[in-house]
């Protein structure tokens, strides 16, 4: 046995809602308001069609005629073929008019107002509008091209695959994908001056850049000393910096003033380091490294240690505070 519960109208409780229904529905009463006394707006649907069109605009004064004119433009169908249907908003009945009728009739004689709606029934047998002709696009025949003719086209997805394949056998549609995708991610970190992710670094110029294929493990991380022989920076890569020089560091264009040139063991691979004292605080050292040897002094977060290709020597006085800059590099400490 069966219970069946009571219709009850739905009732809104939340305020939200409460409000947001008052705010669109607050000048119901007076929508029509602005209309000249003798015009009108009508909703039109179709027996045939989805499709519904809302407030047409006619005067009082114009004639069924007129009304079937603007259904046919709208719908397709001819006037001889239209069995009208006239009800109010309130959807009560008003009149049922056939295809072939006195057409001379005004739409004030009807008593139709602004919100009326009309109906429109499509009695031709051969009408272009059946079964979903004016609207079902799964009945358009749609325009295939065969696999051969699209292999022989140049400048298409296809054939800008092939030629990334031939550069890089490993090379598939999937991983470009993949991999701008990530690219996009970096940069959006790096623009909110965040960490970047792994795999990602700087280069010398200060843009985001993948870290080599050989210098990244399975797992995505940047290999370490026993995973990837590092050619370390000799002293050629130092070349021309000398201590008390006014610099400029990237990534970040970052200044300040060299302070230590020479072999840092302590840093990664070690080799040659340059260590600067940077106008602001834009480093990540004091001037001493692990184990608490120190190679110069500067406070807390203004000194750094850089790769030699990192640092240009010349005439870079201190800027204003207020610069911003980006301190993420794996070629500093």
């Amino acid at each position: 046995m069966t219970t069946t519960l009571p219709n009850k109208k739905h009732v809104i409780n939340n305020k939200d809602l409460l409000a947001l229904q008052s705010y669109i529905t607050a000048k119901d009463s007076i929508q029509y308001d602005h209309l000249a006394q003798d015009t009108i707006l009508l909703d039109f649907s179709h027996s045939n069609l989805k499709q519904k069109h809302i407030e047409i605009r006619f005067d009082k004064h114009a004639t069924l005629e007129d009304l079937r004119q603007r259904i046919h433009r709208q719908t397709g169908t001819p006037p001889a073929f239209q069995n009208l249907t006239l009800k109010t908003a309130f959807n009560s009945l008003i009149a049922e008019i056939p295809a072939h009728t006195d057409n001379n009739r005004m739409l004030g004689y009807f008593n139709l107002e602004s919100g009326c709606s009309v109906h429109c029934t499509d009695v031709d047998p051969h009408s272009g509008s059946r079964n979903g002709q004016y609207e079902n696009v799964a009945l358009v025949e749609k325009y295939r091209m065969s696999e051969e003719e699209y292999d022989k086209r140049s400048g298409t997805l296809r054939d800008w695959g092939k030629k990334q394949k031939a550069k890089d056998e490993k090379f598939t549609l999937a991983r470009h994908a993949r991999e701008h995708r990530e690219m996009m991610d970096a940069k959006r970190q790096h623009k909110l001056g965040l960490e970047l992710p792994k795999g990602f670094e700087y280069d010398c110029t200060g843009e985001v850049c993948r870290v080599k294929l050989d210098e990244v493990n399975n797992e995505g991380n940047p290999k370490k000393d026993e995973e990837v022989k590092e050619e370390v920076p000799g002293l050629e890569s130092v070349e021309g910096v000398n201590v008390g020089a006014r610099c400029e560091v990237q990534p970040g264009g970052r200044r300040g003033k060299v302070a230590f040139v020479g072999d840092v063991s302590e840093i990664g691979s070690g080799g040659c380091w340059v260590g600067v004292m940077f106008d602001e605080p834009v480093g990540k050292a004091d001037g001493s490294v692990k184990g608490g040897k120190r190679y110069f002094e500067a406070q807390p977060g203004f000194g750094g240690f850089v790769r030699g290709k990192n640092v240009t020597v010349g005439d870079f006085p201190e800027r204003d505070i207020m610069d911003e800059f980006d301190s993420d590099s794996e070629d500093e400490l």
